[in-house]
């Protein structure tokens, strides 16, 4: 491969393709489905899809098929097929969906959830890097390799649109059409985070999750405080009783049985690595308050903890009133919307079983407690790395 041609074009088509389409893109409010359940009333979903569609078709890339899937009842599934000159598969995948605008975009500067702005450098708007980019990073790769007419293997991009959903629409559509897709030889996944902008990364292992609502009641209705505090125990306290069962208050560990793996010695390897690359920036991106740390000062301990530890997270909480119309009364229940992520290796389904069986059991005082399951997800680990896949990445890392 020519390197400076191949860079020429990307970089071209980039500022002068992509990014206005991106613009276009952003502006279109096209929600998942969990957060717009009227999403194929409204059309939004529909305009994305025609407007990929529409830019990759004037791409007019050879032997290729491009066709929008639609299985009634779910989003639309985006397929690009591409014949190869070499043997084998490799399978591109990416999402069309966003997420919820969510709150605290910085309207003060033109920022919005569905306005495009590129401020230092960098392209705001909900949708651009999540994931919008995937398609168009991918099918201008495949162009860039026609252009120098190098030979390359069977290419299937793969564009769903629920994936912001947990991708409850994909699998149907895999199913349907596994003899179509075939059987890859590689993925690859445009969906991901990375350390830095200076080097290509690659995602390893994704921690899995079990979330749910854990519900403690004590009494059938609030009573005064003055009256019932030291007889009657808070919700609140049994509710953090329970969660010592699972998390060491002091450190954030999770040091019930059943929630930890052993860690593989490759990724504890890439961990040390991945700590000498970034260093501070691995705790120094966060927005500490004042006088605020990280939990550990060891980079590469902090680098396993959000990739290989459990680690727990209250999400959400009912049963308190507000602050301004709080009263003196000692409260009949508290529910707390818990959120655990677990290592890449550990079935989910077990997981919440005996998280389950972990809060319910011998209840403190005889309290009623229950734990309210949300759907469970299995993390991820990739294979060995092939000597062929890591040099080529480290090669296109120095390059580009």
């Amino acid at each position: 491969m020519n390197i400076e041609q191949c860079r020429n074009f990307v970089e071209g088509t980039w500022e002068s393709s992509i990014i206005p389409t991106l613009h276009d893109y952003i502006r279109i409010p096209n929600q998942s489905p969990s957060f717009d359940p009227d999403w194929e009333a409204h059309g939004y979903m529909a305009q994305a899809v025609k407007l990929a569609t529409d830019w990759v078709e004037s791409r007019n890339l050879r032997d290729s098929k491009l066709e929008v899937l639609q299985i009634p009842g779910r989003t639309p599934l985006l397929i690009l097929e591409v014949d190869g000159q070499k043997p084998g598969t490799v399978l591109l995948y990416g999402h069309l969906d966003k997420q919820p605008p969510f709150e605290g975009w910085r309207t003060e500067e033109g920022l919005g959830p569905w306005t495009p702005v590129i401020k230092d450098g960098k392209l705001y708007g909900r949708g651009g890097a999540d994931d919008g980019y995937a398609i168009f990073a991918s099918v201008t790769a495949i162009e860039a390799l026609q252009r120098q007419n190098l030979p390359h293997p069977r290419l299937v991009v793969v564009i769903e649109c629920s994936e912001e959903s947990g991708s409850p629409d994909l699998p149907a559509y895999m199913e349907a059409y596994a003899q179509r897709i075939g059987a890859p030889d590689l993925v690859v996944c445009l969906d991901s985070g990375c350390g830095d902008y200076e080097r290509i990364w690659s995602t390893t292992s994704l921690r899995g999750i079990v979330a749910g609502f854990l519900h403690v009641n004590v009494l059938r209705e609030g009573v005064h405080s003055g009256d019932a505090s030291g007889i009657v125990p808070s919700s609140f306290r049994v509710a953090r009783q329970l969660l010592a069962r699972l998390e060491d208050v002091q450190t954030g560990l999770i040091h019930a049985d059943g929630f930890n793996v052993e860690i593989p010695q490759e990724r504890l390897d890439q961990a040390d690595i991945a700590a000498r690359v970034l260093g501070d920036t691995v705790a120094g991106k966060f927005p500490y308050v004042e006088g605020m740390g990280p939990v550990s000062r060891d980079t590469a301990t902090l680098i396993l903890n959000r990739t290989w530890r459990p680690a727990l997270s209250v999400t959400g909480a009912a049963g308190f009133p507000e602050i301004e119309t709080a009263g003196n009364v000692l409260r009949p229940g508290t529910s707390l919307k818990l959120s655990l992520r677990v290592p890449p290796t550990l079935n989910a389904d077990v997981a919440t079983a005996r998280l389950k069986e972990l809060f319910e059991t011998d209840p403190p005082y005889g309290a009623q407690v229950s734990f309210e399951l949300e759907h469970p997800a299995t993390g991820w680990q990739a294979p060995p790395t092939a000597p062929w896949l890591a040099e080529s990445v480290n090669q296109a890392s120095i390059n580009w």
